[in-house]
């Protein structure tokens, strides 16, 4: 069996993985060896290719909130930060607005998630039902009290794009990338030894934990972390729609249903109710949901919606998080070297930036220096205190 050694081993390589690892890269006071293991090199299952790739500030927590910020100011300059050889990528960044609406019975939330988005700096629009039929007049309002539209600073990008620009440019400054799966995690010495499914091992004092619902929740046990992060599937329905309807945002019905514009036609999907959202590790459509829930739900709201062409579909996994649908991320109490960023529970794509900007200054520095992130941390979990998310969508 093949041994290697490094200073950092980050095992996942999608996303979160690579913005980790890149970011790491970057700095100047860290000059390691990194290796990052994914076992999906073509990540053609991994979330950050299957999801809606969307960014928002209207969350109801302040973490969540600051995080996107940094997130739309990150990927509004991606071309600078990550550019390889003057080669600058390309997201397709297009801040179309979250718009979030409410009926008389949700009005309050609302209003409160609104004051805080504004007092953090997020640019959100609060509208009433005159207003938003003024604004949207494709919109059907007669049932709602209020709305929430992000004016600037949210809208959807090239997920996939974002997560190549970070591999490239961790390629590019040196990063190694082993297309394997780790099998096993074992203490070594004062570090960590990690199996791979190729029959090499590599031992470093630092692992940071990316790999997402399964694999992620797997090697937390052998490090002797039981985490409630489950992989749940989300599908993705495309559909054309006869009408043209200018200046559509990301609109979320009250129900939770969402619906975007994608190219000439729009995707849309909806979170099944809880007791019929089972840990699941298949890629198969649920065509149903959409004819009996999504569609009827959307045409309701948008009554153009009514004379639609279904398209395509997919599946996706969210690694959710079932204690409090937010992530667990950072050091680990009482076990040394190891790092995680796990349960983004279908935000991961947009926190991603944010986070891997965190864990490089906790693994270089050992603190957090631009945005305290241990909101996130793990200790919650201990003292069964849950980051209390509304806008979970």
């Amino acid at each position: 069996m093949a041994h290697h050694t490094a200073d950092v081993v980050i095992v996942g390589g999608a996303v979160m993985g690579s913005s980790v690892a890149c970011q790491l890269a970057q700095r100047p006071d860290f000059s390691g060896r990194i290796v990052v293991v994914e076992a999906d090199p073509s990540y053609q299952t991994c979330a950050s290719a299957r999801s809606a790739a969307s960014i928002r500030q209207q969350f109801s927590s302040a973490i969540n909130i600051e995080i996107s910020l940094f997130g739309i100011d990150f990927l509004r300059r991606i071309g600078e930060a990550l550019a390889v050889e003057g080669e600058k990528p390309a997201i397709d960044l297009h801040e179309g607005g979250y718009l979030f609406l409410a009926t008389p019975d949700k009005e309050p939330i609302l209003r409160e998630n609104h004051a805080l988005q504004t007092k953090l700096g997020a640019d959100i629009g609060f509208y009433d039902p005159a207003g938003l039929a003024d604004k949207f007049p494709w919109l059907e309002t007669r049932d709602l009290s209020a709305g929430c539209h992000g004016l600037t600073g949210e809208g959807w990008f090239d997920g996939y794009g974002l997560l190549q620009a970070f591999r490239k440019k961790a390629r590019a400054l040196g990063v190694d990338y082993v297309a394997a799966r780790a099998d096993r995690l074992t203490r070594s010495g004062n570090g960590w030894q990690v199996a791979l499914s190729n029959g090499a091992a590599i031992t470093s004092p630092v692992v940071v934990n990316t790999a997402g619902a399964s694999g992620g929740a797997n090697l937390c046990r052998q490090a002797g972390l039981d985490l409630p992060v489950h992989s749940r599937k989300r599908c993705v329905f495309t559909f054309e729609c006869r009408e043209k309807l200018d200046g559509f945002p990301l609109l979320i019905d009250p129900t939770g249903t969402y619906v975007r514009p994608e190219g000439t036609g729009f995707i849309c999907g909806s979170a099944p109710p809880p007791d019929q959202d089972p840990d699941c590790d298949d890629f198969d459509v649920d065509h149903t949901l959409f004819e009996e829930h999504i569609w009827p739900t959307l045409a309701a709201r948008v009554p153009a919606f009514e004379a639609i062409k279904p398209g395509a579909a997919w599946a996706g996994s969210y690694d959710m998080n079932l204690f409090d649908h937010n992530a667990f991320v950072g050091s680990v109490p009482g076990i040394e070297g190891f790092y995680l960023a796990l349960g983004f529970s279908g935000h991961g794509l947009q926190q991603a930036p944010a986070i891997g900007r965190g864990l490089s200054e906790l693994i270089a520095t050992g603190a957090y220096q631009t945005l305290d992130l241990s909101p996130l941390g793990i200790e919650r979990l201990a003292r069964n205190r849950p980051l209390v998310e509304r806008n979970v969508v």
